[in-house]
């Protein structure tokens, strides 16, 4: 089995592409940390249990792995490798329950305004931040302000808030006017 590696902005993260399904229907799934996993990904188990892994984001075909600050890739990425091949040779799943993102209720009035914003998220900018390794997520929209989370190799990048600020915003309100401001959610 071959995997492919790529590099993110974000220097602690790489891309790891097994050139197969990673989650398949689940969409995006990120473990901010081992803690967050509880049972639902055996994958992402396996990455947590390597020296060094500190955050693992999965998205249909691929998997991105953050490292700690102390750690080298060049010793860390051969056991990611290992353990990626490990999996997907075992032929379980990738992730075993799906966890739902917990979006803010709509208010009455706003669902047009809403259903607009995640269409540009989905056909606009979600594709973009994917090919770095990451995800940004629809967390709600009220008074104006849109408020997303960014994921994988996103949410620890030195230029995610810029890119919400100056890209995502920008683009938002130009064909959103209603819209006001964008603000990152963590977590």
């Amino acid at each position: 089995m071959f995997i492919e590696t790529e590099g993110t902005p974000n220097p602690a993260t790489l891309k790891f592409l097994p050139g197969r399904d990673v989650t398949g229907d689940a969409g995006t799934v990120d473990f901010i940390d081992a803690d967050a996993v509880s049972g639902r990904s055996p994958l992402a188990e396996a990455l947590f249990a390597l020296p060094g892994v500190s955050r693992v984001f999965m998205g249909s075909d691929f998997v991105s792995v953050t490292k700690s600050d102390d750690e080298d890739w060049s010793t860390l990425k051969p056991l990611v490798l290992t353990a990626l091949v490990d999996h997907f040779v075992s032929g379980r799943p990738a992730v075993e329950n799906d966890a739902a993102t917990i979006e803010d209720p709509i208010a009455p009035g706003d669902e047009e305004i809403v259903q607009q914003i995640k269409e540009l998220l989905d056909t606009r900018v979600r594709p973009a931040v994917a090919s770095d390794g990451g995800d940004i997520v629809f967390r709600g929209y009220r008074d104006g302000v849109v408020r997303l989370s960014m994921q994988g190799a996103c949410s620890g990048c030195p230029s995610s808030g810029a890119t919400l600020k100056h890209g995502v915003e920008n683009m938002l309100r130009h064909y959103v006017p209603e819209i006001v401001s964008v603000e990152q959610v963590m977590g």
